[in-house]
């Protein structure tokens, strides 16, 4: 019973919260996508707004690169902006002083230009930032998890999926998941709990379980909101990794590291997990194409996927 699954989940989850501290670990390498935004002609560093609206477009867009140009530099590097992409604005202020020539006063101005830029990602003939990934190493579908997700992401009313860049996120206005490379992750068990938390995020959209309905990915980074659906997607994640055969102490530690991260910005509100873990089961019913769990209560569900592998 999925029900069972969830409740074991669940309670070694909270049991976990209360033994203290475990430093969150991100699961993939993609060191330069993390870096503060430069101009990828002159490497000069970005600065005030454009910071925050770079970043932003960076992670909504998964791009790998921290380096951003203009047309005109595209060209001046030796390649150029490929067809159909969109442009981001940023603004560069300059400072200018008049002086009255019949007074001699000096009056100290402002004023605003504006530039449209592209990330090098969206160029080519331009190198981009790759994550420092190991030439050795190489991903393995795990079988188990792999049916979880295509029997989701083949359904009719599915989310795309995209690979590539730095970020793994949910886009909500264009509906797809982003994730890195999968060769750039440690572990396939990181690659999977990762992509099970996207794809748990998407569940939320109005198609589907309209959970997202009041913007909470959307609200601010680190409101409340936001915070429910992050818990929300990670106990959906931990349930998808147990329905997979997947879970482990490794992952189990990561997820409680992030469950606590997410916690602070609810002052700690332990019965938040719970409440998280309502929705959660909701949204990896969904993934599974099993009824709600609270409109199934009692009732024989489908079988895991370790055992749908067999089948």
């Amino acid at each position: 019973m999925s029900s069972k699954v969830y409740e074991i989940v669940s309670d070694r989850i909270i049991a976990a919260l209360e033994n203290g501290i475990i430093p969150w670990r991100k699961e993939w390498d993609a060191a330069a996508s993390d870096r503060l935004p430069v101009n990828g002609h002159s490497r000069k560093p970005y600065r005030g707004i454009n910071v925050l609206s770079l970043w932003c477009e960076q992670a909504a867009k998964g791009y790998a690169s921290h380096k951003w140009v203009t047309f005109k530099q595209a060209l001046e590097l030796g390649g150029n902006v490929r067809k159909g992409e969109k442009a981001t604005p940023i603004v560069f202020w300059k400072f200018d002083r008049k002086v009255d020539a019949s007074t001699g006063d000096a009056e100290s101005f402002c004023w605003a230009r504006y530039y449209s830029v592209f990330n090098v990602a969206q160029c080519e003939g331009i190198a981009t930032d790759a994550p420092a990934v190991p030439a050795d190493r190489v991903f393995s579908p795990l079988e188990s998890a792999e049916i979880v997700a295509n029997r989701y992401l083949d359904s009719a009313n599915a989310p795309r999926l995209r690979h590539g860049g730095g970020r793994a996120c949910y886009a909500p206005t264009l509906d797809y998941v982003q994730m890195p490379e999968r060769v750039t992750f440690r572990s396939a068990e990181g690659y999977y709990s990762t992509l099970f938390h996207e794809l748990a995020h998407s569940t939320g959209h109005a198609s589907r379980l309209d959970r997202l309905k009041d913007g909470a990915l959307c609200s601010p980074f680190g409101s409340e909101d936001y915070s429910k659906e992050e818990l929300t997607a990670e106990m959906s994640a931990a349930f998808l990794c147990a329905e997979s055969g997947i879970a482990n102490d490794a992952t189990l530690n990561n997820t409680v590291a992030y469950i606590q991260s997410w916690l602070k910005a609810l002052k700690n509100d332990r019965q938040m997990v719970v409440t998280a873990a309502q929705r959660a089961q909701r949204a990896a019913d969904y993934i599974l194409d099993r009824k709600p769990y609270a409109e199934a209560a009692g009732e024989e569900t489908a079988a895991p996927a370790a055992e749908l592998a067999a089948a």
